[in-house]
């Protein structure tokens, strides 16, 4: 039987047309319902997953910005699952999703590599990429290169999104509000949930250790996280431009930030504000470098003068931590008896014999915690000592690069820090844009209360840091590529 030709293209035009869409689409429809079906008959349910499963992917693809935006708002709210064997672990729901953003980077990289040419060619990109080529490898020298290499991945995860793919979403300021408001707005849920079941135990000293879990694994990162975001929320405040609404909602978060501080017990926390608060009345005084660098020299002078005296004075501190606010400040000095002093001192000797005996490539990123306890000595040790490696690292962002990668992986660290509030330094001086001088001292003054706090914890391994800190990088980036009229960096994005 032939069909004439009307008949072929009536064929045709079906085949094409709106009513084959329509088909199409209920035939998916309808396979899609049956599967579904079967697999629940089978007690299979992840299939009804898929079309969520989709629509990431699709976001993936055509909005990695909407990606981004969403892994901030769930990493304050993102729990920990650990894997006891190895004792390592994965942030659900923020790090698969910021190993996708990873894989992503790696098909646009090969493909369309439509990224700004600016962003590679900022120094501060080419000292991260130096940081990442020596933690290559030291993590093919390690001791562990499995955990190494995992530490490796982890860290790209955090930095390509929140730093690579940040930059080019902060070309407009309102993202940059957005980034900071996303991240807040959880975390006063987490603060909301902390306080009430601090409440449950009477607001007690010891269980503020503990109440902010599962969303935060002890108090010390959860101070650490809160006095990040006081300096920008200060700011949001002050700042006229915005609207009265915008600027009592700041006032509102800048309170639960202050009420979950004070309650969170976390000494390093509060020093961290106070040397924030120092910088800030040294630019606003505008105090030279030459008289800051003078001050920091006759201290330091003074102490190598009187060590012994300062050292005795010390040792003869018994005060341990408390729930009284004052007691609890002068329980940072005492280096006798107070357990959480004495365990950080014990650590960080056994990093720095760690560091004596590997100088040069250390024993491996990641690797401290299951290399340390041979270290330690026995006059150093407390009573919450352990040889397990199950209580923390080497609780420093600059001694347990030292202990892992070497002299040299410390040196990138430090540089990494000090680049970065000296490129903040230049856009807020260069700049004439309130905002932009707002949002660059607010994100700088909130690294600088981590790189302090950095002197006697490290949590940039975990994804609660680590969006914050290359976030508030990425912003200083991007301000400086974009917003600086002196800069041939192209045109500035409103």
């Amino acid at each position: 039987m032939q069909l004439s030709k009307d008949k072929i293209e009536e064929i045709k035009s079906y085949l094409t047309g709106e009513n084959a869409r329509y088909t199409l689409f209920y035939a998916i429809s309808g396979l899609f319902i049956l599967l579904n079906a079967y697999m629940v008959y089978r007690n299979f349910y992840f299939t009804l997953l898929l079309p969520l499963g989709l629509v990431i992917l699709y976001i993936f693809f055509y909005r990695v910005d909407y990606v981004l935006l969403l892994i901030t708002f769930c990493t304050p709210l993102a729990v920990n699952m650990t894997q006891f064997e190895f004792n390592v672990g994965i942030s659900l729901p923020t790090e698969p999703l910021m190993f996708g953003v990873l894989l992503l980077f790696v098909l646009k990289l090969f493909y369309d590599n439509n990224f700004d040419p600016k962003v590679w060619k900022h120094p501060m990109t080419i000292i991260i990429g130096f940081q990442f080529l020596w933690i290559l490898i030291t993590s093919i020298t390690s001791q562990f290169p499995v955990i190494s290499f995992k530490f490796m991945l982890a860290r790209l995860w955090f930095v390509i999104p929140f730093y690579i793919f940040a930059i080019h979403l902060f070309r407009k300021k309102q993202n940059i509000r957005l980034f900071i408001w996303l991240y807040a707005i959880p975390l006063v849920i987490v603060i909301i949930y902390t306080t009430y079941q601090h409440s449950l135990w009477a607001f007690d000293e010891d269980a503020g250790h503990w109440v902010m879990s599962p969303f935060y694994n002890d108090h010390t990162a959860y101070g650490a996280i809160l006095a990040m975001f006081v300096p920008i929320f200060i700011g949001f405040m002050f700042t006229k431009s915005y609207s009265r609404l915008i600027r009592l909602l700041a006032l509102l978060v800048l309170g639960f930030l202050f009420l979950a501080l004070y309650l969170s017990y976390c000494r390093a926390a509060w020093i961290s504000l106070v040397v924030a608060l120092s910088v800030y009345l040294i630019i606003l005084f505008r105090l030279k470098f030459k008289y800051i660098f003078f001050s920091v020299f006759l201290f330091g002078m003074i102490f190598y003068t009187f060590q012994f005296e300062i050292l005795d004075a010390l040792s003869k501190n018994k005060q341990g931590t408390s729930g009284d606010f004052m007691k609890h400040v002068q329980s940072i000095s005492n280096i006798t008896t107070d357990a959480s002093n004495l365990e950080r001192l014990n650590r960080w000797a056994s990093a720095i014999r760690m560091f004596e005996s590997k100088p040069v490539f250390g024993y491996g990123p990641g690797t401290y915690q299951f290399e340390y306890a041979p270290f330690q000595q026995s006059e150093e040790r407390t009573l919450i000592s352990t040889n397990a490696g199950d209580r923390g690292n080497a609780h420093s962002e600059y001694i347990g690069p030292l202990s892992e990668q070497g002299i040299l992986g410390m040196i990138l660290v430090v540089i990494v820090f000090v680049y970065s509030i000296i490129v903040a330094m230049r856009v807020y001086r260069r700049t004439s844009d309130k905002e932009v001088r707002m949002l660059t001292l607010g994100t700088m003054l909130g690294l600088i209360t981590y790189y302090f706090h950095g002197l006697m914890n490290n949590f940039l391994d975990s994804d609660k840091a680590s969006v914050p800190v290359w976030g508030f990088i990425a912003v200083i980036i991007a301000l400086d590529l974009y917003y600086l009229p002196s800069q041939s960096y192209g045109n500035q994005k409103q």
